[in-house]
């Protein structure tokens, strides 16, 4: 059977109709989609947050990727979510680089499979968790006071 993968590092808007479409089989009965989005107001009780304080607002972020090594990364995701759960027919991992503001999608993670209770919705979580880890993507994030880089708190190990 065909198991499609869709790997892509873009600067254009995200079509999740077009995405769904390529990831979709005859099988297919259900998909499980993960969208981060750009936020304007980071709350003081955001895990992000640990580093950086008092609540802040945000007028724009800037995703850089090394977009070799950040594919090759995201196909080695697909592969880890293909080993966990078989039953997992489409994957779509999905990330817009360039200038994003507010209320705009900057990550897709979209997992089909033929029913809903064959792990989809832990294939995609488990997908955004390992982007976040070893996905080489860089943020900087704008705001009224000034600019910083975003830095997370997962520091791969060898081979990872």
């Amino acid at each position: 059977m065909n198991s499609p993968t869709i790997i892509v590092i873009t600067e254009d808007e995200l079509d999740l109709d077009a995405l769904l479409e390529k990831i979709t089989l005859p099988t297919t009965g259900a998909a499980a989609i993960f969208t981060g989005m750009v936020r304007g107001v980071t709350s003081r009780h955001s895990s992000t947050q640990a580093s950086r304080g008092d609540s802040h607002d945000t007028l724009y972020l800037e995703y850089e990727a090394y977009q070799p090594m950040a594919e090759a990364k995201m196909r080695q995701i697909a592969e880890e979510i293909r080993q966990k759960w078989p039953s997992v027919e489409g994957i779509a991992i999905v990330q817009r680089v360039g200038r994003l503001y507010p209320r705009t999608p900057t990550v897709l993670i979209a997992c089909t499979a033929a029913h809903r209770d064959t792990g989809v919705f832990e294939a995609a979580r488990y997908g955004i968790d390992r982007l976040k880890e070893i996905v080489p993507i860089w943020k900087k994030e704008f705001g009224p006071n000034g600019e910083f880089w975003v830095e997370g708190d997962h520091f791969p190990t060898p081979g990872e």
